[in-house]
């Protein structure tokens, strides 16, 4: 009788092994599961930024309201007949921006 459970106890070990440790066992489709997860949350992102960056060229493209704010911000320009005006809060110092370059001809649109 002893020997018939030491038999019978080796086969359940024998047959749990591939469902725990085997090719297609619980502890790799876990990792498998894991892993689509971080690959899921990844893809997400880039939609996100692929979005953020379609509408912007779809602006750039269309629209001069762009186009106009980046030359502010970025290249710090300012439209003819404009006064720029830069409020410094107490304990800043007041960066020198340089202005653009005035256009060869009176009637050149500027940004």
């Amino acid at each position: 009788m002893r020997l018939i459970t030491l038999a019978l106890t080796v086969l359940l070990l024998l047959i749990q092994y591939p469902l725990w440790l085997g090719k297609g066992g619980w502890l790799r489709v876990k990792e498998f599961e894991a892993q689509v997860d971080a690959a899921h949350k990844k893809n997400a992102e880039l939609l996100a930024r692929n979005a953020k960056l379609d509408s912007e060229v779809r602006d750039l493209k269309d629209g001069t309201g762009a186009v106009e704010e980046r030359a502010r911000y970025e290249l710090s320009m300012i439209k003819q007949n404009e006064i720029f005006i830069q409020i410094v809060g107490k304990g800043q110092a007041a960066a020198p921006v340089p202005l653009a370059p005035k256009p060869a001809a009176a009637d050149a649109p500027v940004p």
